[in-house]
């Protein structure tokens, strides 16, 4: 379905060519050091180029904000944003605790982008079930 949205055809134009990137960049970056295990300078390049795509997705993210002119769809977004911020950062430390009790095993931190996102995404899920039932806030 193709929107009418200026802002949200430019993120969409933004976000897909990032989110390739990024996966392009992972599976390639993964493939180069199974094969050829660089050490050293290049090593530290190449174990940064996935974060570089998801680096631009954020930059993605905050233009389309910075653009979106629709009070409520800006609105729900930042608050999804911020919702996705809490339960992260509870998430991590909460994990941050127990990991340092040995509880728990290591949380690799690159996991906290797609945590964010995930939990970004079930608040928007939450927000939008509200408003049909009819629960919308001030």
């Amino acid at each position: 379905m193709q929107s009418n949205n200026p802002a949200q055809r430019r993120y969409i134009r933004r976000f897909v060519p990032a989110m390739v990137g990024y996966v392009v960049v992972l599976f390639g970056s993964t493939w180069v050091e199974r094969v050829y295990h660089p050490e050293g300078a290049a090593l530290f390049l190449l174990s940064l180029l996935p974060a570089l795509p998801l680096l631009a997705v954020l930059v993605v993210m905050g233009l389309y904000l910075a653009e979106e002119r629709d009070e409520f769809i800006r609105n729900r977004l930042i608050t999804a944003m911020i919702a996705g911020i809490g339960i992260t950062l509870a998430v991590t430390t909460v994990w941050g605790f127990l990991e340092g009790s040995e509880m728990v095993p290591h949380f690799p931190t690159f996991l906290a982008f797609p945590l964010w996102c995930g939990s970004f995404g079930v608040v928007q899920c939450a927000l939008n079930l509200r408003d049909r039932m009819g629960g919308g806030g001030a």
